[in-house]
This record gives C-alpha cells, structure tokens and sequence, in this order.
C-alpha cells in the first residue's frame, strides 16, 4: 500500500494562508497610530547619567588575575592596608582576586537610598568571576564626584573550566551583574532644563513632521501659550511665567497624543540573518536574476607504502602520504524574479524563498535594490 502523506495538506493550507496574509497587508491602507509624547520625546535635561568605578572581587576559586597584572596586586596589598594588615606585594601571589570595572546608569530624580543595577567586567586576564563578591566600590560621575557605592555577590551567566588539554566555556564569565548592588548617596545633578518659564520637548529621533505635530498638539491643548518648533529635535513650550506646577504642567504635555510618522525602514542584520521591514516600505519596479556558484574542494591522504620485502632499507626509502585532491564547480541557473510597482517588502521576500533563495541572498538583494533605487525607504545594515 502506497504510503499517504497526511502533512501535505497542511502544509498548502499554511501556504496559502500566509499568501493571502501578505496580500492582505499590502492592500490594506497604513494608517498611523496616536502614540503619547512620551513615547518619542522627553523633557530637556531629564536623563540618566554614567556612572563609573574601579573595585575587587574576592571570593574566586583560582580563576582571578594572575601575578603578573601588579596593579591587582598593589590594590589587593592597599585594601588590606586600610583593614590594618600590613603585607607586602611580593607576598600576594593568591589568584582569588580579580580587578574589575563597575558601571550603572544613574536615573534621572534618583535620590539618596535609591538602589541601582551594576555590572562588573574584568579588566585583568581573570579566567571567571563566577562565586566572586565585589567588595565596596565609589562610583563616580563624569565630574568625578561621589554619586553611589556597590557591593555584593556577583550573578554570572556562564561559567568556564579548564584541563590540561581541554576547556570548555559558556557565554561571558568575565563579565557579570549585581541586581540591586548599589545605593545612590548623593541626588542625581540635572533637573529640568530652563528657568521654569519654558519647557523644552526634545524628540527622541528627530522628524520635521513629527515635531511640528507634536507643537500642534500642545497648542491646541494649551491655548495661549506660545508653542514653536526650534527644528526637528525640539519644540520649546513658552508659558510667560513660572507655572504653579511644573510637575502637573510636564505630566499635562507627556500624555498628549499625536498621529507619529514613521520612517519607510528596512534593518538588516548580517551576523544573524534577520530581515525587518515596516508595513510602509514600497519596492518600485525591479527585475531580479541571482544565481550561486558552488564549489567543492576535498582532499583525501592515502598512504603509499614500499614494495617487496626490504631488509635493512636505506634513509630514503619509507613510507609517504600522498594527497588527492577532487574539485567540483556548481553553477545554479539564475532565477528571474519580477516585482510589481508598489509591492512591499514582504511580497519581495516571499517571492525570493518561493526560488528558494537563502536569507543572506535575500540580504544581497535588498542591497542591490537599494543601489538601483528602487527601495522607497532607508536600508539599514547593522
């Protein structure tokens, strides 16, 4: 009995579904959403802030910074100092210490008590911070005042061990995170920009259109008030006085609406093979023929070994590996593809695996199409 198979109906009912979803998409009309100010724009000088500092972790089991990293060891022999043990650096030859770099972000309205996020990085030749704890580490700000402190057991996400000959290693063991690892000690330095008379709206991408909707906006919610847009990153919010509430004010222009344009985009990343493409992104008119060229190249050692019976050989005779090596060339017919004005990048895509067309062929193509300017949009390798 002939056997059946019972997915190929599936599988035409899943293809014919995404076609007919395709289809639907392009014919659809785009509409924009309204999205909050808040969304794409923040008040001037609300930020964070880098903060940076340089520690120890103690507590490795062998896996931290050899000798020969002596500013490890000269901090190692300083921090005992302070506890009171006076040792010399030619006497710390112990490999569970490691230096490390410590970085956070300091919110904007962070006050003292505020607990924050670290990360701890290795900045000598320590094999793994893993079971490690950060002892108490300043963190300064770019002008080098006090602004928080860390410490705490470090959680990281890999682990790495060695052999004599062999090793294995997962992720990054160098590299960690201290959730909740250090405390704000003194208030975050920038507040709200301007002298309480004006506020600033700084767009998070800049867009003529955008910020001009979004003056629009405030105007017609804030009648009396005078509203321009500067340029395409900032739109300035003059009230003529101080208002009796600044807080209620930023609260009142966050959450207005407007219809946001985006931006016709396709981002392509090389590394992973990731193709993405907004609903708004229109193709013009294009032929495409991509072909491949395969070639194959082995190699195969055989052992050619001397003839007859020999006694006592000479220097010259022994046995020799002889290479034999096989080329094959593949040249795949180029398949010829042919885009309609004003499909989408979708339709592309799903017209190039129908020719069974890998993601990195796809990449090559959507480049070629950029260059032959028939991309109604801004292409994006990362």
């Amino acid at each position: 009995m002939a056997e059946v198979d019972v997915m190929r109906p599936f599988a035409l009912f899943s293809a014919f579904a995404l076609a007919a979803l395709l289809a639907s998409t392009a014919a659809a009309p785009a509409v924009a959403a309204e999205v909050k100010i808040k969304d794409i724009a923040r008040i001037a000088g609300v930020r964070e802030n880098a903060l940076t500092g340089y520690g120890l972790v103690f507590g490795l089991s062998g896996s931290g910074d050899s000798i020969r990293n002596r500013a490890t060891v000269q901090s190692v022999a300083n921090t005992l100092r302070n506890f009171g043990v006076n040792v010399s650096e030619a006497d710390i030859a112990s490999r569970n210490v490691a230096a490390v770099i410590v970085t956070a972000k300091l919110p904007a309205f962070a006050e003292p008590g505020q607990e924050l996020d670290v990360q701890v990085a290795s900045s000598g030749d320590a094999r793994s911070l893993n079971g490690g704890t950060l002892m108490l580490t300043p963190l300064m700000g770019p002008d080098a005042r006090l602004y928080a402190t860390a410490q705490g057991a470090i959680s990281v996400g890999g682990y790495q061990f060695e052999g004599i000959t062999a090793s294995t290693q997962k992720n990054h063991p160098t590299v960690g995170w201290i959730p909740s690892g250090a405390t704000v000690e003194q208030s975050s330095p920038l507040r709200v920009a301007g002298d309480g008379r004006s506020l600033s709206v700084l767009l998070n991408e800049a867009d003529f259109t955008n910020a001009n909707r979004i003056a629009a906006s405030i105007r017609s919610a804030l009648p009396g008030v005078a509203v321009r847009a500067e340029h395409a990153g900032k739109v300035v919010v003059d009230y003529g006085r101080v208002p009796d509430s600044v807080v209620a004010e930023i609260a009142r222009l966050e959450n207005l609406t407007i219809q946001q344009q985006r931006r016709a985009r396709v981002v392509v990343n090389e590394r992973t093979g990731t193709i993405v493409a907004g609903g708004d992104v229109r193709l013009g008119a294009v032929s495409i023929s991509h072909g491949n060229l395969n070639v194959e190249i082995r190699t195969d050692y055989t052992v050619s070994q001397p003839g007859g019976l020999l006694v006592r050989p000479g220097s010259g005779v022994a046995s020799v590996v002889v290479p034999r090596t096989t080329l094959r060339t593949d040249e795949a017919d180029a398949p010829l593809v042919s885009i309609p004005e004003g499909a989408t990048v979708a339709d592309l895509v799903a017209s190039l695996r129908a020719v069974r067309l890998t993601t990195r062929d796809v990449i090559a193509v959507l480049q070629s199409i950029k260059a032959a300017g028939a991309l109604d949009g801004e292409l994006m390798i990362q």
